[in-house]
C-alpha cells in the first residue's frame, strides 16, 4: 500500500514541478501544455493532501511534496494567502472588477432582480473606478458615476465592456479584438495632477461551463481542442495589450477577466513588472470563478510603484458566474 501511494505522490509531485515551467511557454508554441496550467491548483491541493498523508504516518515520505511545494512558494503566485493588508487612506483609487454576465439578460439566475441588486452592490460599495466584463447596455442601468466609456461589438450590439469612473475621463479607446466576442477597452483619468490609465481586458473565453458534462462539448476531445484554440487566442491578445500598453510611460492599472490562471503564461506576461493586488494584500485562494475547483482567473494589476493597501473577493456575492473584487491603492 505505501509503494502505491508513493507511486502516485511521485506522479504529481513531478507534474506540478512540471507546471511551474507553464507560465514561461508560449501557447502557441505547445498549445496542448496550457491546457495544464488550468489544473495546477489541483496539483497543489494533491500534493498538500500527500504532505498530510505521509506527516499522519510520521513518515520521510513527506519531504518529497514538502520539496516541491516549497520550490512553488518561492517561484510561482501564491495558491493561498495566508495574510491580508486592510489599510484605507483618503488619497487611495478604489478599483472594482466584475464580469456581470451581462447583468443576467439571459436568465441565468432564477431571481429576475438579479440585475437591480447588481446595480445595488456596486453603488453600495462605491467604487471609484469600476470595469464590467459581459457588460449589457441595459435600459435600466443604475450605476451613481458620473463619467464612463461603453463599447458594444458593433453599433447595433448591447454587448460588451464598460468602465465606470468618479474622475473626468479625458481619452478612451479599444482594442478591437479580431475574430473574437472578446476585447479590452481602456480610459485615462485624471485624479488631482495625475493621469492613470486603466484597462479593462476580457481575454478570450475557453466556454467553460461547469453545469455541464465535459464542459459544454460532446466529448473530451473536442474539449481540449477547444481549450487550445482558446489558449493560441489569448496569445495573440495578450500580446497585443502588451504592445498597446507599451506606449503608456504614466501611471495604469490593469484589470479584468484573463479567462485563464496565475499559472498561465498570459498572467505572467501581463503581471511582469507589476504588482498583483491579491497577492499584495489578499487573503485565502481568491477564487473568483464561480465553480467547486478553486479559479482565480479575474485581477488587478498595477504599477511597482504603487501602494496597494487593501484586497476583497466578495465571494458571497452571486449574482454571476464570477464574483466582484476590489482593491484599494496609490502612488
Amino acid at each position: 500500500m505505501r509503494k502505491i501511494v508513493l507511486f502516485f505522490n511521485s506522479v504529481f509531485a513531478a507534474a506540478l514541478l512540471l507546471s511551474y515551467a507553464l507560465p514561461y511557454i508560449s501557447p502557441r508554441l505547445i498549445p496542448s501544455l496550457a491546457v495544464f496550467s488550468l489544473f495546477v491548483p489541483l496539483l497543489i491541493i494533491v500534493n498538500v493532501l500527500f504532505l498530510i498523508y505521509w506527516l499522519i504516518k510520521l513518515h520521510k515520505n513527506f519531504i518529497l511534496s514538502a520539496l516541491i511545494l516549497g520550490i512553488g512558494w518561492y517561484i510561482a503566485p501564491p495558491f493561498f494567502k495566508f495574510s491580508k493588508k486592510e489599510v484605507v487612506l483618503n488619497e487611495d483609487l478604489k478599483v472594482m472588477s466584475y464580469n456581470v454576465r451581462l447583468f443576467n439578460h439571459y436568465k441565468h439566475e432564477d431571481d429576475i432582480t438579479t440585475e437591480q441588486k447588481i446595480y445595488e452592490f456596486v453603488n453600495k460599495q462605491s467604487p471609484d473606478i469600476i470595469a464590467f466584463q459581459e457588460f449589457y447596455n441595459s435600459k435600466l442601468l443604475d450605476i451613481k458615476l458620473p463619467y464612463k466609456y461603453i463599447k458594444t461589438k458593433s453599433k447595433t450590439n448591447k454587448f460588451g465592456l464598460a468602465i465606470y469612473s468618479k474622475y473626468p475621463i479625458v481619452n478612451s479607446g479599444s482594442l478591437n479584438f479580431e475574430h473574437s466576442a472578446n476585447n479590452t477597452i481602456f480610459i485615462d483619468i485624471v485624479k488631482k495632477k495625475d493621469t492613470i490609465r486603466i484597462y479593462n481586458v476580457h481575454l478570450e473565453s475557453l466556454k467553460i461551463n461547469p453545469k455541464k458534462e465535459n464542459f459544454g462539448e460532446k466529448d473530451s476531445e473536442r474539449l481540449f481542442q477547444r481549450l487550445k484554440n482558446g489558449f493560441e487566442k489569448q496569445v495573440a491578445q495578450t500580446e497585443h495589450i502588451l504592445q498597446h500598453e507599451y506606449s503608456w510611460k504614466g501611471k495604469k492599472i490593469i484589470c479584468g477577466d484573463f479567462n485563464n490562471t496565475a499559472y498561465s503564461w498570459a498572467y505572467q506576461k501581463l503581471s511582469k513588472n507589476k504588482k498583483d493586488a491579491f497577492v499584495e494584500a489578499g487573503f485565502g485562494m481568491g477564487k473568483s470563478f464561480r465553480y467547486i475547483y478553486p479559479m482565480r482567473i479575474d485581477f488587478i494589476l498595477t504599477d511597482e510603484n504603487a501602494t496597494v493597501n487593501q484586497f476583497k473577493t466578495f465571494s458571497k456575492i452571486k449574482y454571476s458566474d464570477h464574483y466582484p473584487i476590489l482593491t484599494r491603492m496609490h502612488w
